[in-house]
């Protein structure tokens, strides 16, 4: 009989339809019921692993509470556990969003509580339980770093070490093993019924594959140099697709998926796998990055590593078709725009300046030695966000500032939270990280000393002597920086609460009106 792996997971919904994904034990028939009405869909298989997305249509109201049956045998909802609602997007627009990034899956014991502190999403799995329906958001951002292939838990490594002995030892090898990293992610009892009454929009960061991916193009032709590496970023990939991606997409959207077709047909894994190895070696090949139209907002999730452009004097962060995209998903109607772009586009001002200025030593404006050396440097210290693909920093800056309409700018990456504002522009940078991966007092230190303190000093000083030209706008943080586990609402009109948890506690960190 089949069992409930993961799930289930409320992924996209709209105002008159919402999609269930669940992976399961074992083919079968998988069905959702709400009152008297029944939706099913069979499962498909990856590398002997099933998986189904049900679509609910023709919805005319919210759902109270719905099963979910495998083969005629309810396993949905769990004993003890509140119902599974599915709430449907109001036809204005969402009300609030729940926003972050960046959280390991470590167990919660004393010991890993003092080195990760809470689970903050954890936290807020549980409040929610009780919680009034002022409190719920009407979709679930995860900003990237859902799953850390790179930094393994201690029970993800006993999974591993059981499997195999060879290399890499203490990181993700293939899709199993990413199978498994999903299951530990997301099996938590209040993130599962989180996830199962909340609906979520996904995209990916670096740790999803590995720290540094798509850094430079040396980075690349390093790792292609490493021999479980290309096996490594097609399982990613392909997981990241089938756990991740699948759900960010609309009924009619996925109807026109030739890949999800192909699965349907049979065990997928060969296509599968096809499919990954060329969307990382032909980016242009597939688009990770997606968008929403939600009433009065259109939310644009922004793919900032995949997509990149590595091209020494020549680096973008969305190649030329990505930005093409992206020019025409902002032109199309909305009161306001919200942007997930998984690392910052407005840092502190320092910082951008020194990552500016880096990339111009990269591209050899000091000479060769001096640009060996950047190369170094750029990867040590992660000088990959935007400001170090300066052009493409650029277009957006002017793009962003031409439009006249609000724009919120959602991020995560760096480890913690802040609010920056552009001075001359209606734009908003607003970052939330970690959920939960907190850095050491020592590093948070370092941080605030480097970040906020020198790099505001010399960041300046070192751009103009390698003649970087100033940005088209000026912005300030005008809010933080915070370095809690933190999770993040965003309530409209346009006000941010940061929240951290003491067990399975919320409390406020700081609450800013955008204007």
């Amino acid at each position: 009989m089949a069992a409930l792996v993961i799930g289930p997971m409320l992924r996209y919904v709209d105002a008159s339809s919402a999609t269930i994904w669940v992976e399961t034990s074992d083919p079968c028939t998988v069905a959702v019921l709400a009152g008297d009405r029944s939706w099913q869909s069979p499962t498909f298989a990856v590398h002997g692993h099933h998986y189904a997305l049900v679509d609910l249509t023709e919805l005319s109201g919210d759902i109270d509470s719905y099963a979910v049956e495998l083969d005629g045998e309810r396993v949905w909802p769990l004993e003890g556990r509140p119902p599974s609602r599915i709430r449907l997007l109001p036809a204005e627009g969402p009300r609030r969003l729940a926003f972050g990034s960046c959280r390991t899956s470590v167990p919660h014991d004393t010991a890993h509580v003092l080195t990760h502190g809470e689970d903050v999403l954890r936290a807020f799995g549980g409040r929610l339980m009780t919680a009034g329906e002022e409190e719920w958001p009407d979709l679930l951002v995860l900003l990237g770093d859902q799953v850390y292939a790179d930094s393994p838990s201690p029970e993800m490594l006993d999974f591993i070490h059981e499997r195999r002995d060879t290399e890499p030892q203490n990181e993700i090898a293939d899709y199993e093993e990413y199978c498994e990293l999903y299951r530990q992610a997301w099996s938590e009892p209040e993130i599962r019924w989180l996830l199962s009454t909340v609906p979520s929009a996904m995209i990916f960061d670096d740790h999803d594959l590995r720290d540094d991916w798509n850094t430079s193009q040396t980075w690349r032709e390093q790792m292609a140099e490493v021999s479980w590496w290309r096996r490594r970023v097609i399982s990613g990939l392909g997981a990241y697709w089938v756990y991740q991606h699948l759900g960010n997409l609309s009924p009619a959207e996925r109807a026109d998926d030739p890949l999800l077709r192909a699965l349907m047909d049979g065990d997928g894994g060969d296509a599968l796998d096809a499919f990954a190895d060329k969307a990382d070696t032909e980016p242009s090949s597939n688009r990770w990055s997606y968008s929403r139209d939600l009433g009065h907002t259109r939310l644009i999730m922004i793919d900032t590593r995949c997509a990149r452009q590595l091209t020494p004097g020549d680096r973008r962060m969305l190649d030329p078709g990505e930005w093409e995209w992206l020019l025409d998903e902002v032109a199309k109607p909305a009161d306001r725009i919200v942007i997930g772009s998984s690392i910052p586009f407005l840092l502190p001002e320092g910082v951008h300046s020194v990552q500016n200025w880096n990339e111009a030593l990269c591209d050899g404006a000091w000479g060769k030695v001096v640009q060996r050396l950047s190369e170094r440097f750029r990867q040590f210290v992660d000088l990959e966000h935007w400001a170090a693909f300066r052009r493409s920093f650029d277009d957006l800056a002017r793009l962003l500032a031409r439009i006249g309409k609000p724009v919120l700018i959602l991020s995560g990456d760096v480890h913690y939270s802040y609010v920056a504002k552009a001075r001359t522009a209606p734009v908003w940078q607003i970052v939330c990280s970690p959920i939960r991966n907190p850095l050491s007092p020592v590093l948070r230190w370092a941080n605030v000393i480097t970040q906020f303190g020198v790099a505001t000093v010399v960041g300046g000083l070192l751009a103009r002597l390698a003649g970087i030209r100033r940005p088209p706008f000026r912005w300030r943080v005008t809010e933080g920086p915070w370095f809690q586990n933190a999770l993040a609402t965003l309530t409209f009109p346009d006000e941010a609460t940061w929240f951290e948890s003491s067990g399975n506690t919320l409390k406020q960190i700081d609450s800013v009106r955008l204007r």
